[in-house]
């Protein structure tokens, strides 16, 4: 279990679009959720969701199988390992996350903030 299930940030039962929704209607930078990804792979379980700058990114949430933890975005060599999802937001609640727009090729960075609740 990735420790999501009881948490105010988890949004269950939430698709891509409703996310995207929900966080340009807080429109405040480093607002997030976690929903589970689109694809239903259990490679890639969850996605976290986060609002800056006015733009919504993606960030797909990985299961490392050889581990049994989870990283943010693609495979890099050196980069940070949590044993659960929740340590992933409780991370980034005091570390800032680094936002990678790949169709501008800038990056940003922000903390996990504000938490978004779907309606």
């Amino acid at each position: 279990d990735a420790g999501v299930h009881s948490k105010a940030w988890y949004a269950a039962t939430c698709d891509r679009k409703m996310a995207e929704d929900a966080l340009y209607r807080s429109n405040k930078d480093g607002s997030f959720l976690i929903r589970k990804s689109s694809g239903q792979d259990s490679r890639q379980p969850y996605t976290l969701v986060v609002f800056y700058n006015r733009r919504v990114y993606n960030i797909p949430i990985r299961f490392i199988e050889s581990t049994r933890q989870y990283a943010l975005g693609r495979e890099k060599s050196g980069e940070e390992r949590f044993d659960s999802v929740a340590e992933i937001v409780e991370n980034h609640q005091h570390t800032s996350l680094v936002l990678i727009d790949s169709q501008n090729n800038t990056k940003d960075s922000t903390k996990l903030q504000h938490i978004v609740r779907v309606s």
